[in-house]
């Protein structure tokens, strides 16, 4: 029989008769081989036709293609599923559009914005063969040492969810058969930030029922906008590690949830469970509790192919235990349409895409949103017509690698010899400032001090160029040194020769803005603090040195809200917002509790104010929900856009429970003077709390609507709801 006539390459057939004919003519070899995702970085490909690999990752363009004609000879002739880190932007294709990291675009509050960013960035993929991205993290952030802080959309569940799912869809485009569009992981299932003391994939101590409450929301969310891929996290919890744990893969994900899609693991993570955390003694073991967790696919974890095929011939795995993941990974491919159109490389197109100025002017929208405004004593903006000169000075002014940031070309997630973006697709922010400033503004640049070391001998000519100048303009924050995996930081200090630089520009008494490019955030100096301005960039993109310029200038209004709390010391972790209600007090003996800059936090240029707060109805009955509208007015001279939060506070709870809970949010575009009422509607999930059983309900009695600009208590209206 050719293979032309093979049921399972008839397209007219269903995807369970196409799935079942297939899974009948594979060997256990075959089916073993296909549940694992191998590292492609090498040369040499050719366990692609003696290990019969259904995924792979780490290969582009050529490469990829010798690849996809390997597997086409294979036996059955089975296509790859090919996966890439494309985390903001394409990242690791030379000259990409690199957009803001997660927690930079987060500030948007935006989630039409962060699909368009999912959509370009599927577009720029697609044709250089990649079918799949590693990206949302729906992460909840908890301790802000932690180096993976910035791939996060903050500290918000609610928040995280609905802008994850907004990048899924951008992601994810039409459908599971949209060439144009690339499959979206859920990542990394759950529970994996929350960390001893910074440290990366350290021991998460959360339980069931706080797994419920604050760190599964996202990934629901996700099953619910049709995420079809999850990835597990590196942690364990209660002495479990995330890819043995049946509970939160099986039990909950697919049988409570119904999540159709599949499992894979994070890097080696089948291999963890033998030399890092040592609760298999052997690969068979690891294989055997990998499979029967509920994973679908082993992600570079080599030795699970003799593994498992050794576990069912010893009888320790039956063949169907290996028929059930191999069956949910082919019905994927099917819906795909890869068996039809494996969806090869395409250079030419590749090269159009990446090259559109329509995805140039998106990530430029982007950085714009991104920007946030956190204190300004009137000198932003800047009139340009009245000043003579500027002096930019910091070791983030000009450096494209920490503007960039994490998981792009230059991180540590890719060998140096891989090289980096080239630098003219990236406008730092002195070339932001060179481009927008008027011929007759002197601009002169001092990069002043090391982040990765102690040199303060640049600080001199710092300070002379500062007392020449009429505003100072100070760039500091991070290094890639200090962000990513495995690279947590002790303290969130300004590292190197920072604070110094800014203790020596502060005592200039010059006007100062500082412009902070980091990964998380930073504890300021008192000379950041008492700046005349501080703008909040995170790692803005190739884009963020144009947008921070207008923002400087005045030709752009920054709506920013911070989605995460900066806080004023490293001792005061965790800092979020949402804290359980009960402690004795409100403040340390030696410092205050309260961040610097809370959740939800963001200056104008103009002012809001908020008035008229009014529910729909002041009592809910079961399964109802409740419109609230809040009236906001532009108070300013200015245009801007105003991000109105909605919370929720339940007075009186059977468990303990946080304070208040970010429930809605909607961005308003007003015009000086000009008023708008705000609605936002509340459905009934909004109400629930986890019980003492860790199931999801809704208590009768009284809540508090908080409605206004940001989750401080004293920024907030306040409407009383009762819930029979």
């Amino acid at each position: 029989m050719s293979k032309q006539t093979l049921a399972y390459l008839n397209p007219s057939l269903s995807v369970e008769e196409r799935v079942a004919d297939l899974l009948g003519r594979m060997t256990l070899e075959e089916k073993v081989g296909q549940i694992i995702m191998w590292d492609a970085r090498s040369d040499d490909l050719s366990f692609i036709n003696t290990r019969y690999p259904g995924s792979i990752l780490h290969i582009l363009g050529e490469k990829l293609d010798h690849a996809m004609d390997l597997a086409a000879k294979n036996r059955l002739g089975i296509p790859l599923l090919v996966g890439e880190d494309a985390i903001h932007g394409h990242s690791f294709w030379k000259g990409a559009t690199i957009f803001p990291t997660q927690l930079a675009m987060a500030a948007s509050w935006n989630p039409d914005l962060l699909e368009q960013v999912g959509w370009v960035t599927a577009e720029e993929a697609a044709p250089t063969g990649i079918h799949w991205t590693f990206s949302p993290v729906l992460c909840l952030t908890r301790d802000l040492r932690w180096g993976r802080t910035g791939e996060t959309f903050g500290e918000d569940p609610y928040l995280i969810g609905e802008l994850g799912a907004a990048l899924l869809r951008g992601y994810q485009g039409r459908g599971l058969d949209d060439p144009h569009g690339i499959l979206a992981t859920a990542k990394h299932y759950a529970g994996y930030s929350e960390t001893h003391g910074g440290r990366d994939a350290s021991e998460a101590d959360i339980s069931p029922r706080k797994l419920r409450s604050y760190f599964l929301p996202p990934f629901e969310r996700a099953v619910r906008a049709g995420a079809m891929t999850f990835m597990t996290g590196y942690q364990s919890m209660e002495g479990v590690p995330s890819t043995a744990n049946h509970w939160l893969l099986t039990e909950v994900l697919k049988d409570e949830w119904g999540f159709k899609g599949i499992v894979v693991t994070d890097w080696d993570n089948v291999g963890r469970l033998v030399y890092e955390q040592k609760v298999c003694a052997t690969y068979v073991d690891a294989a055997v509790v990998a499979v029967r967790a509920g994973n679908d696919i082993m992600m570079t974890t080599p030795e699970f192919y003799e593994a498992a095929i050794e576990a069912v011939r010893t009888g320790r795995l039956a063949e169907s235990e290996i028929d059930a993941p191999c069956a949910r990974f082919l019905a994927l491919k099917f819906r795909m349409g890869l068996f039809e159109y494996p969806r090869r490389p395409d250079l030419q197109k590749a090269a159009v895409e990446i090259n559109r100025p329509e995805h140039r002017a998106v990530n430029l929208d982007a950085a714009r949103q991104s920007l946030v405004l956190l204190q300004n004593n009137g000198l932003l903006p800047l009139d340009s017509t009245k000043l003579k000169s500027i002096a930019l000075i910091g070791p983030n002014a000009n450096d494209d690698l920490q503007q960039l940031g994490d998981w792009s070309l230059g991180s540590c997630q890719h060998p140096p010899e891989a090289g980096k973006h080239p630098r003219e697709k990236t406008t730092t922010i002195l070339d932001g400032l060179r481009t927008l400033a008027p011929a007759s503004l002197n601009l002169q640049y001092e990069r002043g001090c090391s982040i990765v070391d102690d040199d303060l001998s640049g600080i001199p000519a710092a300070v002379a160029a500062a007392q020449a100048a009429d505003i100072i303009v100070t760039v500091v924050g991070d290094h890639l040194n200090y962000i990513g995996e495995t690279l947590s930081t002790a303290t969130l200090e300004l590292q190197g020769g920072q604070v110094a630089l800014l203790d020596a520009l502060a005592k200039t008494g010059k006007p100062m803005i500082v412009v902070l490019v980091n990964s998380k955030p930073l504890v300021l100096p008192s000379s950041a603090k008492s700046a005349a301005a501080i703008v909040e960039v995170f790692n803005p993109g190739m884009e963020g040195g144009r947008a921070l310029a207008e923002a400087l200038f005045g030709l752009i209004n920054p709506s920013g809200k911070l989605t995460i709390s900066i806080p004023v010391h490293v001792g005061q972790q965790p800092v979020f917002y949402s804290q359980v209600r009960g402690q004795h007090g409100d403040h340390y003996a030696d410092l205050t509790q309260e961040p610097l800059f809370p959740f939800g936090h963001g200056l104008s240029y103009t002012k809001y104010a908020y008035s008229n707060l009014r529910l729909s109805s002041s009592k809910l009955a079961q399964g109802e929900s409740v419109k609230v509208s809040v009236d906001v007015e532009n108070v300013g001279q200015c245009e801007g856009v105003e991000i109105v939060q909605v919370y929720v506070s339940d007075v009186v709870t059977s468990v303990t429970w946080v304070n208040k809970a970010l429930k809605g949010f909607a961005r308003v575009h007003l015009t000086p003077g000009e008023k708008k009422s705000v609605q936002v509607e509340l459905p009934w999930q909004s109400f629930q709390i986890a019980n003492v059983q860790g199931k999801n309900v809704v208590e009768p009695g009284e809540f508090e609507i908080l409605v206004g600009p940001s989750s401080r208590n004293r920024n907030l209206l306040m409407a009383k709801l009762m819930i029979e």
